[in-house]
């Protein structure tokens, strides 16, 4: 049936009358906060395009190489772009890269070597990476190349607990990795100052410290990044914020020429380094999906909030809370039950352009430690800058939300969440 009214559409798409009523309620209530996020994204959107054309980015930068990948001037200029945003000395991007925890590897294992000390001042780092350090015996751990690691936790309101920082760093540490966003914890994420705080506090106390941030899902959420405020390293995946929706992979590292060229060291071979991979006809999509990246992760922001707040009304415990600050673009949720986690799932699923017909089930995923639902009916594989959701199917059973190529497709995914707990006589409006 066509139709040119919005309220009936949304009938027609699964959502309830009362709940679209609720919703337009509260999307009216965030308008001024809405309009705030557009003026961070116009501010980003400015650098992105002021470092293009600083850059001369012209349609000869789009061809792609094969094999060794010599001479790719794309590549060189997109590399030098990221590195005018970030504003540091130099930037490795590459497909090569095949993800957030890859890049994160590829940084430390670059830049650590046998007898070095890696510090987590931020307490356990993302379940993936448990793998890498060695806090799960992994094969091709550092720890089996004789890097050792120390972490100390977040104190109980989730700040830094500065004394035992200090306490922690010895003569022996070599780098301290700094996870931005809250992963698959319950702690606040940490604003770019705050990141900047720690630094500092970490370099008074020694100052050849590497201080390396890992960004994911931060990406123009601020008007700055951590390497504004002192990190020697930042570090992110493409097809999370900076890729726009449209890189189909890749990664990226930031920072001091030193530390991003041991990195591509690491990444191709001693010797190689930056020199040699190839861009197999990608660098047009890594290119807009940088352009475009400002605008789509506001979209994320709005949604973001807007799940916050309406998961708010029904009496759920959300992280951020309807009103704080935004640092990254994850909105947690507490459902308290794993049959609630599921519908949320199927929700998010079930609104998606791509495999909407699946229904997501819990399953064991490599580098996780319980079974973990995934939502996430996207364009590129696993890109969580589109909509998605996901949860390690264990108390408290909490959701992570994120993404959203469009503000509108957001909304109709958090809508669809909802409707699907309704459903299920989980919750009652």
């Amino acid at each position: 049936m066509f139709t040119k009214d919005l309220k009936t559409f949304y009938n027609k798409m699964g959502i309830d009358s009362k709940l679209l009523e609720l919703s337009r309620k509260i999307e009216g209530e965030l308008k001024e906060r809405f309009n705030h996020i557009d003026e961070i994204a116009e501010y980003n959107q400015l650098k992105v395009l002021n470092a293009m054309q600083e850059n001369k980015v012209s349609d000869a930068h789009f061809s792609g190489t094969t094999g060794y990948g010599y001479d790719d001037i794309g590549r060189d200029t997109l590399e030098q772009v990221y590195a005018d945003v970030f504003h540091t000395e130099d930037a490795l991007v590459r497909p090569q890269l095949i993800s957030g925890t890859h890049a994160l590897t590829v940084a430390l294992a670059g830049n650590l070597r046998p007898g070095d000390e890696l510090l987590s001042p931020v307490g356990k780092p993302y379940d993936t990476l448990e793998g890498v350090i060695g806090i799960k015996e992994t094969k091709g751990s550092l720890a089996e190349y004789g890097i050792k690691y120390r972490q100390v936790d977040l104190k109980a309101d989730g700040s830094f607990d500065y004394d035992k920082i200090r306490e922690a760093i010895n003569p022996k540490t070599k780098l301290a990795t700094i996870q931005r966003s809250k992963g698959y914890d319950d702690r606040p994420t940490f604003s770019v100052e705050q990141i900047g705080e720690l630094i500092s506090f970490m370099k008074k106390i020694k100052p050849d410290l590497i201080c390396m941030v890992d960004n994911c899902y931060g990406e123009f959420v601020e008007l700055i990044e951590p390497t504004d405020v002192g990190a020697d390293l930042c570090v992110g995946s493409l097809i999370k914020n900076p890729g726009g929706g449209l890189a189909p992979v890749g990664g990226y590292i930031v920072g001091k020429q030193e530390y991003v060229e041991n990195a591509a060291y690491r990444l191709t071979a001693p010797g190689l380094g930056k020199e040699v991979g190839p861009t197999l006809g990608l660098n047009t999509s890594l290119f807009q999906g940088f352009f475009l990246a400002p605008t789509v992760v506001s979209a994320a922001i709005k949604g973001a909030i807007f799940a916050a707040k309406l998961y708010e009304h029904f009496g759920f415990e959300v992280l951020p809370d309807g009103v704080e600050d935004r640092y990254d673009i994850i909105q947690a949720v507490t459902l308290d039950s794993p049959d609630a986690v599921i519908a949320f799932c199927e929700g998010i699923q079930a609104a998606a352009p791509v495999d909407s017909f699946v229904t997501p089930v819990p399953y064991a995923m490599p580098g996780y430690n319980c079974d973990v639902i995934m939502a996430a009916g996207a364009f590129i594989q696993g890109a969580s800058i589109e909509l998605s959701a996901d949860a390690p199917i264990r108390p408290p059973y909490t959701v992570f939300f994120q993404g959203g190529l469009t503000w509108q497709h957001a909304k109709y995914g958090i809508l669809m969440s909802l409707q699907k707990l309704l459903d299920k006589k989980l919750i009652q409006l």
